[in-house]
């Protein structure tokens, strides 16, 4: 062999290799699966046994296909310093008289991989120094190598950063490829002894597998990629099987998240009313102000299937400023109608608001721009949300209730439920959480005046927990909202109870700011009504 034939198989080598665990690298990876589909499409003579592998998608905690930091294990038919062989060449091409029959078996081939991300190893680089990190890479690697050499049809590779991936290019199924994966969760469990330290680490798995013929070589690795990151959610250390019921989930939670900014620009949002009924008179005190997506392909969209994704990408900032001012301008708008009922807004505050955002300033532009009194403004917010750690929270709350805005605790008794600080916040109303009025079902037996005793059955248990917790927020001179009501039977015993208003299906459902100006024209007293009139 000519020095120069030598020096163009080294440089081959060194673009297919990761020059740190010597591992066929993300380039090779590809080449690989690329040759595997080409051989299914062209038949046997274009490749042997590497002809399973198929374009398709991957899962991981990692990034999408074709991104950094991403990878695989397993073992390949090129080790760790061997010569570099072409991919889909045709050293393993079936030539022989049955070629007919191979075409046949490779038109039902299958491909998998194992995509795996080591847990914790960021920690590992910022305590011990990334000399330690490399040196971890490469002993996890000599072991991924030499536990998964055993076929030809397995490509061990490091695909970037801590992940590897295990290509299986003729693949018996899918309990093959998680067999595949507990084994390499089994290999990794033994403690490494890295320059003098040693370290226990775990792993995160995607595993997917599927046919060639159902998959590209960039679907393969993003959906890998993706369910890696699904197992790294599910607790770590444990490999998880695609399923293409969460992959359609999780596009449409991130297609949604994208368009989430442009449709408020193109105006998608709109607002509807639940009215919050006085319980001891049945009028309509004020109204929940809900946020609603007219999403074009999805239909209209309640917020729990939208308001996550904006607290999670920031879009809830300008999404809330812009609810806030149209719920602001409709509640001026009742005011000016209905002048005598002074029916307030109720408005629900994200954590992010506070934090992200002027939250005071922007409450106090939406009441100047509308002309709304404050006293007719409810900002609602969680307790998780209100009692997290640091003092800006409370501060700003402190400061919109100076104004003049009422602060009500939403969802109360789901979160952390500290009545003792419960008194030093600047609280008027406590919203309880729908959970706790589902054992209000039964009627209230006739007379019944006051509470049952204490009994075994849940709707005494749910009636005491409630009773007890108005008995708490008026001590304190805070009124309660119960949320959820659904029939008379609730509403009476909630009544009973003390409870101030309520809001629920029983009442009315959200719907446009008329539904509530229509209930409030019913409420309006006749001519013969009107104080006075028995005097006229």
């Amino acid at each position: 062999m000519t020095e120069q034939r030598r020096l163009g198989d080294r440089l081959e080598y060194q673009a297919l290799h990761d020059p740190l665990t010597r591992l066929p690298n993300r380039t090779f990876f590809f080449e690989r699966l690329d040759a595997a589909c080409l051989a299914v499409t062209a038949g046997p003579a274009a490749g042997g046994t590497d002809a399973s592998v198929g374009e398709g998608t991957s899962a991981g905690t990692g990034e999408a296909a074709g991104g950094p930091g991403s990878g695989s294990a397993g073992s390949g038919p090129v080790a760790a310093g061997s010569d570099p062989t072409p991919a889909g060449s045709g050293a393993d091409a079936d030539s022989g008289p049955d070629s007919g029959a191979a075409a046949e078996e490779t038109d039902e081939r299958r491909v998998g991989v194992c995509y795996l991300d080591l847990d914790g190893f960021a920690a590992i680089n910022e305590t011990l120094g990334h000399h330690i990190g490399d040196q971890l890479l490469i002993a996890v690697a000599t072991r991924l190598r030499r536990g998964f050499s055993e076929h030809n049809t397995h490509l061990v590779a490091r695909m970037g950063g801590d992940e590897f991936a295990v290509l299986v290019t003729d693949s018996q199924g899918s309990n093959q490829l998680t067999a595949l994966a507990t084994r390499i969760l089994e290999a990794l469990e033994r403690p490494f002894d890295v320059a003098g330290h040693r370290l226990v680490v775990t792993a995160s798995v995607g595993v997917v597998e599927r046919s060639v013929h159902e998959t590209t070589p960039t679907d393969l690795v993003k959906d890998a990629d993706a369910t890696l990151y699904w197992s790294k959610a599910d607790g770590r250390a444990r490999w998880t099987l695609y399923d293409p019921d969460r992959g359609a989930h999780q596009l449409t939670r991130q297609l949604l998240a994208t368009a989430l900014r442009p449709a408020l620009e193109r105006g998608e949002f709109t607002i509807e009313y639940q009215p919050l009924v006085g319980l001891a008179d049945g009028a309509v005190h004020g109204a929940e102000a809900l946020v609603r997506w007219r999403h074009p392909r999805y239909g209209t969209l309640s917020p729990d299937r939208f308001i996550p994704l904006a607290e999670e990408s920031g879009a809830i900032v300008p999404l809330g400023k812009w609810v806030l001012e149209e719920s602001c301008r409709q509640a001026q708008r009742w005011l000016s109608e209905f002048p005598d009922t002074e029916t307030f807004v109720s408005v629900n505050l994200a954590a992010r608001q506070i934090w992200d955002s002027d939250v005071v300033a922007d409450v106090a532009q939406a009441l100047d721009s509308t002309g709304l009194p404050a006293r007719l403004l409810q900002l609602e917010i969680t307790e998780s949300a209100l009692l997290g750690p640091g003092g800006r929270p409370l501060q700003a709350l402190q400061a919109l209730a100076d104004m003049g805005v009422r602060i009500a605790i939403d969802d109360f008794g789901t979160g952390y439920s500290n009545l003792a600080y419960l008194s030093r916040l600047p609280v008027h109303v406590l919203k309880l959480d729908g959970t706790f009025i589902e054992g209000f079902r039964d009627p209230a037996p006739a007379g019944r005046t006051e509470l049952p005793a204490f009994g075994s059955r849940r709707s005494d248990a749910d009636e005491q927990i409630v009773g007890a917790m108005v008995q708490l927020a008026h001590t304190l001179g805070l009124t309660v909202t119960a949320e959820g009501i659904e029939s008379a039977a609730q509403a009476e015993r909630l009544r009973l109870t003390g409870c101030d208003t309520a809001q629920g299906w029983y009442f009315a459902r959200p719907g446009e700011a008329e539904l509530v100006a229509a209930i409030l024209r019913e409420s309006r007293p006749g001519p013969d009504e009107l104080p006075g009139a028995a005097q006229q």
